[in-house]
């Protein structure tokens, strides 16, 4: 009888796969070294399947998923306030990431999962002016920095 190493393959590469992911730090403070309400670091760029620990160094923030840059596909999430939360991010693409109470204070980050697109991505105009001109930066930030 002839046992198939199929199931085997499949195994050893989920679980090399899950080895090789890394988990990320990021703080969520009401106030850093350089700004208020921010997320630090406010940029990542990660590989699938990979993990973000969001941290609520200080109190009264949480990490929820922007609906509004959301790579199709993404399932959304949304942390307590004051609780830590962790996210494995499959799906490639750029996840806005917010604080619910502090949106309209600018409180956004952004992850890239996977290579970032050569287009620079459409920031949605419905967002409060503080929460766009904050992710604008970024972008720009990243831009320069390739």
């Amino acid at each position: 009888m002839r046992i198939s190493s199929l199931p085997l393959l499949l195994t050893c590469a989920l679980l090399c796969t899950s080895a090789l992911a890394q988990t990320h730090e990021v703080k969520m403070l009401t106030r850093s070294a350089n700004a208020g309400m921010v997320y630090e670091p406010d940029y990542l760029q990660i590989a699938p399947g990979d993990t973000v620990k969001f941290i609520p160094t200080q109190s009264g923030h949480n990490a929820a998923t922007m609906p509004e840059l959301l790579p199709e596909g993404a399932q959304p999430f949304k942390g307590k306030i004051n609780q830590e939360v962790e996210q494995s991010f499959s799906v490639p693409g750029l996840y806005g990431i917010q604080c619910t109470p502090h949106l309209a204070m600018g409180m956004v980050m952004l992850i890239q999962v996977g290579e970032p697109s050569a287009d620079l991505p459409v920031l949605p105009a419905t967002l409060p002016k503080r929460a766009l001109d904050r992710l604008a930066a970024t972008l720009q930030a990243q831009q320069v920095a390739k």
